[in-house]
């Protein structure tokens, strides 16, 4: 099943809790070095993947392997060989900062021998160098962030899953944590990413779009925006947008319609020919049109793009 290249492996992966489907028959592949993401609404489906990937729950059917060890019956082996990190960050915030690092590294096994200079690695990652004694729990959010980081990967394992690491976090901190997940990815790990944030996915070497337990698209940032699109995009810049968006899709040609900022991104089957039209229609309805032109479509027209077709086939089915 494993070629060796790829630490995560996943074929028609279900996860089902009672009647409910959360994990829809999903497959992929996750390389050695690389930033994998996974990328979805909430209740997509991503955490119960990563929890299934973590050996934290049995998959109801299909199969999947990390770091070469299967997760249906290997998974005590699987949660020493990889770290995690949740949006709660895991961290016992009456410790203070190196009791967190020295219970993970008994938590994880990480020989004795090894111990000091894995923390101070984590101390020095997370910036608190002379804060070592501090209460965790009087942490700023973003130390807080790295300091979990550390800790998931004081045994330096060769999978790391981050299950939206970054929420609730200022987007300077977000960068300079990504800067770190880079650097892990350079060293050979592989980082399974999981974020509701369209912007941070661009960081990925390549994703997974997941929708209602179904994975809708795969593949680089840059194939998803060239070749999942279902048309071309437009930026419209109007007001009001309430009635503006019930007048849309009603114009020839539009595919759909969604609000982005102060504009409306509507997606269209060829947008030179389409602006007049889309123009005549709004000044129709005495709508006030400002900017209108093409643009290169964002991974979250995409997913718009590709979660809205989704829906509109389950509708015709039902």
């Amino acid at each position: 099943m494993n070629n060796g290249e790829n630490s995560v492996i996943v074929e028609n992966l279900v996860k089902r809790f009672g009647n409910f489907t959360a994990v829809d028959h999903i497959s992929f592949e996750a390389r050695k070095g690389e930033i994998f993401g996974f990328l979805g609404p909430n209740g997509a489906g991503k955490s119960t993947t990563i929890r299934v990937l973590c050996g934290l729950l049995l998959p109801s059917a299909g199969r999947a392997q990390v770091a070469g060890l299967d997760v249906a019956t290997q998974s005590e082996l699987i949660r020493q060989r990889i770290g995690y990190m949740s949006q709660k960050f895991s961290l016992y915030n009456d410790l203070r900062v190196v009791e967190n690092l020295r219970f993970f590294a008994g938590l994880y096994s990480v020989p004795p021998a090894d111990i000091p200079e894995r923390m101070a690695w984590a101390v020095h990652m997370a910036g608190l160098d002379g804060r070592e004694r501090a209460i965790t729990g009087s942490l700023a959010v973003g130390w807080k962030q790295r300091l979990a980081l550390g800790c998931a990967v004081l045994h330096k394992p060769p999978v790391i899953f981050l299950d939206e690491p970054t929420s609730g976090v200022d987007p300077v901190t977000r960068q300079q944590f990504w800067e770190l997940i880079h650097q892990m990815a350079e060293d050979g790990v592989t980082v399974f990413v999981t974020t509701h944030y369209m912007d941070e996915a661009e960081y990925c070497n390549r994703l997974v779009m997941i929708d209602r337990g179904k994975i809708v698209a795969m593949g680089t940032p840059t194939e998803l925006k060239t070749n999942f699109m279902r048309g071309q995009l437009v930026l419209v810049e109007c007001a009001p947008l309430g009635p503006s968006l019930t007048v849309l899709p009603g114009v020839p040609g539009v595919i759909d319609a969604a609000v982005f900022g102060d504009a409306i991104h509507v997606v269209v089957q060829d947008a030179v020919q389409a602006i007049p039209g889309l123009r005549a229609a709004l000044t129709a309805h005495n709508i006030h049109v400002g900017r209108m032109e093409p643009i290169p479509p964002s991974l979250e027209d995409v997913f718009v793009s590709l979660t809205s077709a989704g829906r509109a086939t389950r509708q015709e089915a039902a």
